[in-house]
């Protein structure tokens, strides 16, 4: 699909005009007719105000019923959607991305839970958006905040998910990356008797999102749980429905140590993971005799193989972890979950992520067009190449995984081996020369 990538829409926010806004709810309207009911909100980045009033501005115009909750973490609005009965949630929000982006995630109704939008609705917004057809919209004459209401409904979930914890004694550091979890954060944490210490935790409508902050910056973290000598710290991304952590000996904990953790606790013997797992994960998962189902990436994809194969557990290694009985992510509830394991088994994390042994790893970028993509899958130069340094890797008992990002303008380069300095070295050997040919 030309807009549709692996989590939604993802582009620049000056891209989101009024006519393209118009047009994504003209194209649900076209999948579902406009007797249904949609649920708005988004994360804190400057763009995610205006887009949000647009939104608003279109569904008044298609006569279709809406409300909104304003900022709030993407798995709170997919579980709030369906619990208050709206058939469709749009989340608007660029999740990880800098400021300057956005994007949009459509959340409709499933079986049991909200789950993301299906391929024929995604292609009905796909042809709207490629449509001539323009639209004069209307002002919303009342509009419905109800983001109080579905805070204290996704708190209730997430306390209800837990059924019994107690935090007494621990102190955590939380980095909210100034995004979508900042309205929420530490309320559940004291409330079990944590002390949580705050980093960039502002709620506003505004540029510090991911800035320098949160999951994808976690030099901050390190510093206050060394600072404060805290017990752990989570950081979360943009939109919350990720996280990962920092252990007592200030050393990143990752999705695939976190779904390791939680499989252990919970003695599961099945796990959904993608092609980018670290070769501990599987190694430990092996040694373990647990099942590994393994993905394309993206969320969407683990979500599907769970469903197909009765799977309870799995994620991704960036710390997007879909959790027993859940419909997404929940970089929340997933944080919880940990700080209920070190609770009950009284292990530190450092002693919890050493079950399994991590593999040297390393992700380089190259930027590239969405031509510069397309060409790694039709050059047969480039293939030619990658062939060369996936038996260049046998040497130090490595692989390699070279991917368009589903996201954003580049091409993910990344290689795992028991040498960390030569994948290092050959992984950027490979962004040049791949660079050059491309």
């Amino acid at each position: 699909m030309k807009y549709f990538g692996t989590d939604g829409i993802r582009q620049p926010a000056d891209q989101f005009t009024t006519e393209f806004l118009a047009r994504i709810v003209a194209g649900l309207a076209d999948y579902a007719g406009t007797d249904i009911k949609v649920l708005l909100g988004g994360d804190t980045r400057e763009s995610s105000e205006w887009i949000l009033a647009d939104l608003e501005s279109a569904c008044e115009t298609f006569g279709i019923e809406y409300s909104s909750v304003g900022v709030l973490p993407t798995p709170a609005i997919n579980y709030c959607f369906y619990e208050m009965g709206y058939d469709f949630a749009i989340d608007v929000t660029a999740s990880h991305n800098p400021y300057a982006d956005n994007g949009i995630k459509i959340f409709e109704r499933g079986a049991t839970s909200g789950q993301k939008l299906c391929e024929e609705g995604c292609q009905a917004i796909e042809n709207s958006l490629e449509s001539a057809k323009s639209y004069a919209l209307v002002s919303p004459t009342l509009r419905e905040n109800l983001h109080n209401e579905a805070v204290a409904l996704y708190k209730e979930h997430l306390l209800n998910y837990l059924k019994t914890a107690d935090f007494s004694n621990l102190k955590i550091g939380m980095d909210c990356a100034n995004g979508a979890t900042s309205t929420i954060n530490k309320q559940i944490f004291e409330e079990l008797g944590a002390t949580i210490t705050l980093i960039n935790a502002d709620s506003n409508y505004g540029t510090a999102i991911n800035a320098n902050c949160g999951s994808t910056h976690l030099e901050p973290l390190k510093a206050l749980i060394a600072a404060n000598h805290l017990d752990f710290g989570v950081a979360f991304d943009g939109d919350g429905d990720r996280c990962l952590m920092i252990d007592d000996e200030g050393r990143e904990i990752d999705g695939d140590e976190i779904i390791a953790i939680l499989a252990n606790y919970l003695n599961l013997d099945k796990i959904a993971i993608t092609v980018m797992a670290n070769q501990g994960l599987l190694n430990w998962a092996n040694a373990n005799n647990i099942t590994t189902e393994i993905t394309a990436v993206g969320d969407s994809n683990v979500a599907e193989a769970m469903r197909l194969h009765d799977i309870k557990i799995g994620g991704e290694q960036s710390g997007h972890i879909i959790l027993p009985g859940e419909a997404t992510g929940d970089g929340m509830l997933t944080a919880l979950m940990i700080t209920k394991v070190i609770s009950e088994t009284n292990k530190p994390l450092h002693a919890l992520a050493s079950i399994m042994t991590k593999f040297p790893q390393v992700i380089v970028n190259l930027k590239a067009t969405p031509e510069q993509k397309q060409a790694l899958k039709t050059s047969d130069q480039a293939k030619k190449l990658l062939l060369e340094y996936d038996d260049e890797l046998k040497s130090v008992k490595g692989r390699l995984l070279v991917r368009p990002s589903g996201t954003e303008p580049l091409i993910r380069i990344t290689m795992w081996g028991n040498d960390a300095t030569e994948i290092e070295k050959l992984a950027n050997d490979l962004k040049n020369e791949l660079g050059e040919i491309l």
